[in-house]
């Protein structure tokens, strides 16, 4: 339902300036990232960040994964090392599922299923992830260099049964 309420004309706004499609309208990877975005709040979702500390001891960080980001801190310093503050944060979170929206890079979409999605099911935060991505033919009227479901979808499938080792659901969208 918040899918489908997307209007992906109103988000073909985008004029081309690359070379060989220069002055072509195109869908813009921002105007529908504000679509979903507007869709999902009103229906109760929100953007959410796991906290955390990180350095560089490998036996340390296997240790305190999954710690809350105070004691992981703690723990850093006793180590006697430095503790660096980072975070994962994802597009929208309600009841244990996270939703990631995906209409940049094609590269951001490794890093949302095998390091966002991961770093909140490790975190119990949640017990699914959801990623959402053009398809193929939508792709094709967007700016180069943007993700496409069938393609990530086989990317998934190549790495085997036990990939990803996170609960998931990829959703391909279209116009």
């Amino acid at each position: 339902m918040a899918i489908e309420s997307v209007d992906a004309e109103a988000c073909k706004t985008k004029v081309s300036r690359e070379k060989t499609k220069h002055g072509q309208l195109f869908y813009s990877p921002i105007e529908m990232n504000k679509a979903f975005a507007a869709v999902f709040n009103d229906m109760g979702w929100s953007e959410e960040r796991n906290n955390v500390y990180v350095a560089e001891d490998e036996k340390l960080a296997r240790r305190i994964i999954g710690w809350s980001a105070e004691q992981q801190k703690l723990e850093i310093e006793r180590a006697g090392l430095t503790p660096y503050y980072s975070y994962n944060q994802t597009d929208f979170v309600k009841e244990r599922v996270a939703v990631e929206v995906q209409f940049g890079k094609y590269s951001f979409v490794a890093h949302d299923l095998f390091v966002k999605h991961m770093a909140f099911y490790v975190g119990d935060m949640i017990d699914v992830g959801v990623e959402i991505l053009p398809m193929k033919c939508l792709e094709a009227e967007m700016s180069s260099g943007v993700p496409y479901f069938e393609r990530d979808l086989f990317n998934i499938i190549r790495q085997g049964r036990g990939n990803p080792p996170v609960p998931l659901v990829i959703i391909g969208v279209a116009p």
